[in-house]
């Protein structure tokens, strides 16, 4: 009878770690960034199976919002949890999800070349270090708050890079931010002698990439949601931003109004329908190619 416990345990105990390997995972990670002259964070979400599937997968960059940090879709925004669920449920393919953290709104701004360094050294860090398909219609990017205005800058500026987006509560504040945002009193916004520079918030929020935007091939489709208890009226802003898109790109424009306010329990109840938005466009994972691990 011992023995037979025994061997139970030896089986439970190998069925587990076997779960725990198959298990989606989060880690923390660094690389040295010349633009940025430090270590640029990021927080990594890799699907169930990852290292065994022989794939390149998808990858979606999430951005966090002012003053914060790479760590918050995971402990605040439940991300793994809801990867994990909309994954199991066939509602979204596994997909790599790169949370990089920022000292900036995701601009190149008075403190730090934020965009520049996501651009010219997180991308490709990304494909370089993990199986990401390296390809346009394999890479998505969303955020919320800042990271809602950052996301919406760089699928102007940049749209041959991402096949689809998200901004939840995007502070893509017209023609400036309110009185009340955190952009007035960001480092990224000011100026040597501690003043919010208007010119540069208008030089790089997104009505100065409209035109060449609304000219050139590419459309990338955009998610937008907001609380309507916005203190920054998030819902109106983004829906001056949605009038300015959608004749160009029609249908692909849907703006999705929540209850409540500012705040996380909008971010995680606007996730999900964000991922299922964003993966209607982008490619399930292939037969791998790269060499990475």
């Amino acid at each position: 009878m011992r023995a037979a416990r025994g061997v139970a345990l030896c089986i439970l105990m190998l069925l587990l770690l076997a779960g725990q390997a198959l298990a989606s995972q989060v880690s923390h990670h660094r690389f040295h960034s010349e633009l940025l002259g430090r270590d640029y964070p990021y927080t990594l979400y890799l699907p169930e199976g990852y290292h065994d599937s022989g794939l390149d997968y998808p990858v979606l960059y999430l951005l966090h919002g002012s003053f914060g940090s790479d760590r918050d879709w995971v402990t605040r925004g439940a991300l793994k949890e809801i990867a994990d669920r909309m994954i199991r449920q066939g509602r979204i393919p596994p997909a790599l999800i790169v949370m990089p953290g920022s000292q900036s709104w995701w601009v190149d701004g008075h403190n730090e070349p934020a965009r520049s360094a996501l651009l010219e050294e997180l991308l490709p860090h990304v494909e370089e270090v993990w199986r990401v398909v390296p390809e346009r219609e394999w890479r998505g990017i969303a955020g919320l708050s800042a990271g809602g205005y950052g996301t919406v800058n760089f699928i102007l500026e940049r749209p041959e890079l991402f096949a689809a987006a998200a901004a939840l509560s995007p502070a893509s504040y017209y023609p400036l931010p309110p009185a009340n945002s955190s952009a007035r009193e960001h480092a990224a916004f000011l100026t040597p002698e501690g003043r919010f520079d208007a010119d540069l918030w208008q030089r790089l929020n997104y009505p100065a990439h409209l035109d060449s935007y609304l000219t050139q091939d590419y459309v990338v489709p955009l998610y937008l949601s907001a609380g309507n208890r916005d203190v920054f009226d998030a819902v109106g802003h983004a829906r001056r931003l949605q009038a300015a898109l959608e004749e160009n790109q029609p249908g692909q424009v849907p703006l999705e109004v929540l209850s409540g306010g500012h705040t996380w329990r909008v971010w995680r109840a606007s996730l999900g329908p964000a991922l299922a938005f964003m993966f209607r466009y982008l490619q399930p994972p292939q037969p791998a190619l790269s060499q990475a691990p």
